[in-house]
């Protein structure tokens, strides 16, 4: 079994840039490279993905924006008009309350504009390292590094670092991803996660990078 050297994240990068245009892309990611969303329907998306699969997140998301895509806007619904909206998107009602807080916010506090630094970010209601960090890469084009579960997941099967939860994950990679792979380094990872290296029986067989991965605690693959 191959142990995935530090030096070969340069060539794996390479790998996953050209394999991921085959894949479904990761929606937050396609959406910005794409310029169709800007840092509040980012920051309000990345609020929606979380616990939701992207393809629901896809479908609800636009139906939102359709009624709201302001933070000015959207503080003239009640919560209860937003859970419809975004229902059946996974802790709507709660996801509901906390896209009218932040919104509230942003306005009350940023002049309705989404701040572009990570520690403002993490003032917003029921915004987490994971969201506060997509919207300053996604939304922003600034170095950060945005960890999910796929991130987590891959990072560490790989061998290329070896914790525990995201977090630390998101911290270990600030100590060891080159800063050039910040921005891009979720979106490859999530599209990788969601169409080829999944949580149980990953398709190795028909992985780019299989002979740098390690595959830590893959115990079956197709």
């Amino acid at each position: 079994m191959p142990i995935m050297k530090d030096n070969d994240i340069h060539q794996v990068i390479e790998i996953l840039r050209e394999s991921v245009k085959a894949w479904s892309p990761a929606l937050v990611d396609d959406k910005a490279n794409k310029r169709e969303w800007g840092p509040y329907q980012i920051l309000i998306a990345t609020i929606l993905s979380l616990r939701t699969k992207d393809t629901l997140t896809a479908q609800v998301a636009p139906r939102l924006f359709a009624l709201a895509d302001t933070p000015y806007e959207m503080i003239r619904h009640a919560p209860e008009q937003i859970e419809k909206v975004i229902y059946p998107a996974g802790f709507y009602r709660n996801k509901a309350r906390s896209i009218v807080a932040i919104s509230q916010k942003l306005i009350d506090d940023y002049n309705g504009d989404v701040p572009d630094d990570l520690d403002e970010l993490l003032k917003l209601p029921g915004v987490g390292r994971k969201t506060a960090n997509l919207v300053v890469t996604a939304g922003f084009n600034k170095p950060g590094i945005c960890v999910d579960i796929h991130v987590h997941r891959i990072s560490n099967r790989w061998g290329y670092i070896q914790t525990k939860n995201p977090e630390k994950t998101e911290f270990a990679l600030r100590e060891k991803l080159p800063q050039e792979y910040w921005i891009e380094y979720n979106g490859l990872l999530v599209s990788m996660g969601q169409n080829l290296c999944t949580p149980t029986s990953p398709w190795c067989s028909k992985c780019p990078v299989i002979t740098f991965c390690s595959r830590v605690d893959v115990t079956r693959s197709r």
